[in-house]
Formats: C-alpha cells, sequence, structure tokens
C-alpha cells in the first residue's frame, strides 16, 4: 500500500527539527508522499526548503485567508517557478474568525492567485471555512479545469459535494472523516468518486481517530483511509490506490 497526504504542515513549528523523524513514522504507515502546504511567506520558504531536501515531500505556496492582507505576487511567481513548487495553496476564504481580515479583502487574494494559477497552469489547494456560498460564486467564474482544484478538508453536506463536483473539483478528506460526529461527511465521503477523491491529515490539527486529541502528523493518513475504506464499503488498499493516484496526477508528478 502506498499512500500521499495530499495537505500536511511539516514546516510547522510543531514538527522543526524532527522531519525525518516524522518522514520515517509516516513510512512506516505506508505514507510516502507527502504535499507541505505553505500559508505566508514564512511557511512558504519553510515548503520549498523542506522538499529541496526530502524526496517525498513536495512544496505548496500561497497565501491563506488570514495572511491576505500581506499576499506578495512577485515573490509567488517568483516561488511557482522552482521545480519543488507542485500547487498553490493553501488559499481561499474563512469567515470563522472575527479577528481574520475582512471578507473582501480576502475575496480580493484569492481572485488574484486564481489568476496566478491560470496564467501559469498551476492546480490550487483551497481553503474554505464558513464561506460556501461565496466560494463557490468565485470558482464558478474562473475556469480551473486544465490545472486542477483541491478542495482541502471538505466538510461540506453531499449538496454542496456536488456543486463543486461539477465545477470539476478534487475532494479532500482529513482526520475529520473519522470523527463519529460528522455524519455529512461521511456521507460526502461515500458519495464522492474514487477518481476525485483525494486523503490529508493538515496536520497537526485534525488528528483522526483513534488518536483524536493528540497532535496530528503525516504518518495517520493511514486512518484516515481506513475511515473512508469504512464509508464506501471497499479496501483500504483500494482507497490509498485511488487517492494516490489522483495527488501524482492533479500534482503533476505522475
Amino acid at each position: 500500500m502506498k499512500i500521499f497526504d495530499s495537505h500536511t504542515h511539516l514546516n510547522d513549528e510543531a514538527f522543526k527539527g524532527k522531519t525525518e523523524e516524522y518522514i520515517s513514522r509516516a513510512k512506516e504507515l505506508d505514507v510516502d508522499e507527502m504535499a507541505i502546504i505553505g500559508s505566508n511567506e514564512e511557511f512558504n520558504i519553510e515548503a520549498i526548503r523542506l522538499a529541496q531536501n526530502y524526496q517525498p515531500l513536495h512544496a505548496v505556496v500561497g497565501w491563506h485567508p488570514e495572511f491576505a492582507k500581506e499576499y506578495n505576487e512577485e515573490q509567488l511567481v517568483n516561488q511557482i517557478k522552482l521545480p519543488e513548487v507542485v500547487a498553490i495553496g493553501e488559499i481561499g476564504l474563512d469567515y470563522h474568525w472575527d479577528e481574520d481580515p475582512d471578507p473582501e479583502i480576502q475575496k480580493a487574494t484569492l481572485i488574484k492567485q486564481l489568476d496566478v494559477a491560470q496564467q501559469y497552469d498551476m492546480p490550487v489547494s483551497i481553503h474554505c471555512r464558513d464561506a460556501f456560498d461565496d466560494m463557490y460564486d468565485i470558482l464558478k467564474n474562473h475556469d480551473m479545469s486544465k490545472s486542477g482544484i483541491i478542495m482541502h478538508s471538505f466538510n461540506g453536506n453531499i449538496d454542496w459535494l456536488n456543486k463543486f463536483l461539477d465545477l470539476g473539483l478534487m475532494v479532500s478528506y482529513s482526520g475529520v472523516v473519522s470523527f463519529k460526529n460528522a455524519p455529512e461527511v461521511h456521507e460526502s465521503a461515500k458519495a464522492t468518486p474514487l477518481d476525485r477523491l483525494l486523503v490529508e491529515t493538515d496536520a497537526p490539527y485534525l488528528t483522526p481517530e483513534p488518536y483524536r486529541g493528540r497532535p496530528n502528523e503525516p504518518g495517520y493518513t493511514r486512518y484516515v483511509v481506513d475511515a473512508i475504506a469504512k464509508y464506501k464499503d471497499i479496501s483500504p488498499n483500494e482507497v490509498a490506490e485511488h487517492t494516490f493516484n489522483n495527488a501524482m496526477k492533479v500534482y503533476n508528478l505522475a
């Protein structure tokens, strides 16, 4: 079995100085490849550094909505030209926290990064929290079918799943899919076609069962695979194979 953690944060302070240890632990659980996701200048640079130094790591760089005011387009364009960078992300909208930038600023920064992605034919990793309506409207007006869009850590119901699938998105599930109190996510995972499905940890956040409540790590993608296999009533091997191949394809690594 080979598993691709399509969205993790080994560039986070929680993992500093222990990269090799977490890569080794991930391999013990069959997690062979990882996309290291940026969110601001510091984390983008660290994602690239890790990808340059460790073969199974691939960098994704962009400005998270929390850092929308800090967006630097010149830096983004320069970074996505590096061979280690496989996508732009995580970018998007987050209306959950009052202290985050105004929604209009978030939307403007998201659109600018989508424009860059279109220009350079780069896939994007989307962060969307409490903002499905605005996100759908924006993505509907940006044809990313050639480069690809990943809806990271999807937590919507089947109605939203189908709307985003109709736009051609890949849908990625995190440890939330293993939570007992997330029935809508269970149903969405069950309904997601295998050729549009990805798995992730979002480590060090969203730790899946059976380790919920502890810090997450890339190796725990294995338990996300197990949860989805249960809801789809197929083998973990089948989930792993499809999601691995899908990640390789959307990140242009195949």
